[in-house]
């Protein structure tokens, strides 16, 4: 079995495309196609079932991904122990994050890590808290970083940090309150509002405090629902609607009166985030030493 066969194979799947890992992996297309039949003729199986431009393992493709995985994990850790024998470590970190901890955490960890490993590089792939998650079980990364848990046996949540999600509205006449004080509940029901899209961490959490409260999502004139948080910042400021965003999102902008920024009586949007892996897939090694590197920095948060 040869080793770049596998290289392609593994590539095939994580990116879903033959071009994509022809491209990652500085290959010809054909070359990337034939290295898959090869395969398939050496071991007797069909591994990937081709549907037009949809992709997909075969049962057998998932049984020799697993190993395939491991093989290479296996030759990167060799790698690994020996450039750190020579004194330098280095190699490439994929990180999947949704937005809020993307813009606001993301920066720190990477520079804190980078103190300590100056020639290792970060792809920063992004997505919803349930596209995050996908991207794990999917082995499109390793690590994710989100705003809501979702239920897997093969996924393991550490708490990273605390969140809060606030209500903005326009600075204008028709809001005349203090940032930051609280408004009535009846605010829900007079105004149109525009709300993350669906898989949103944000988006999960309003809809769970609503529900809890007894308050029905069809009493809100909800006019959108917009992924980009960057828009739905203007869209609020410029007086389309009023929108539910993370505290940390939105500070550097409350203090320049760009919009404004309220609670809710009796309503408490708090979440926390999470930094997630898969339980029982094989780390690179220096992988490893990245979710090594995370444990110690939850805890150094926690004291």
């Amino acid at each position: 079995m040869d080793f770049r066969q596998l290289e392609t194979f593994v590539e095939v799947a994580k990116l879903k495309s033959f071009s994509k890992a022809a491209e990652k992996l500085y290959i010809t297309q054909p070359t990337v196609t034939n290295h898959i039949q090869n395969l398939e003729k050496e071991l007797g199986t069909l591994l990937i079932n081709r549907f037009g431009k949809t992709i997909t393992l075969t049962h057998a493709g998932n049984i020799l991904y697993s190993y395939a995985i491991n093989i290479l994990n296996t030759c990167d850790k060799a790698k690994f122990e020996l450039a750190t024998y020579k004194g330098k470590i280095q190699g490439h970190i994929n990180i999947y994050s949704s937005s809020v901890p993307r813009n606001y955490l993301l920066p720190k960890i990477i520079n804190s890590f980078l103190n300590v490993y100056p020639d290792v590089t970060f792809s920063i792939g992004h997505g919803d808290s349930k596209r995050v998650i996908r991207s794990i079980l999917d082995g499109e990364t390793d690590f994710g970083i989100l705003g809501a848990k979702y239920s897997s046996n093969n996924l393991k949540y550490l708490n990273l940090m605390d969140d809060e999600l606030i209500l903005i509205t326009p600075n204008t006449d028709g809001f005349p309150y203090d940032n930051f004080s609280s408004l009535d509940k009846e605010i829900l029901f007079k105004e149109k509002f525009i709300f993350r899209e669906e898989g949103s961490g944000t988006r999960a959490l309003v809809e769970e405090v609503l529900q809890k409260s007894k308050i029905s999502l069809d009493k809100i004139n909800i006019i959108a629902y917009i992924e980009d948080t960057n828009m739905i910042k203007e869209l609020v400021s410029l007086g389309v609607g009023l929108s539910f965003l993370s505290k940390r999102a939105v500070k550097s902008d409350i203090d320049i009166g760009k919009y404004k920024a309220f609670y809710i009586k009796d309503l408490s949007f708090t979440r926390k985030f999470y930094f997630a892996y898969h339980k029982y897939r094989q780390l690179s090694p220096l992988n490893e030493k990245f979710r090594d590197f995370m444990f110690n920095y939850i805890k150094d948060q926690e004291i």
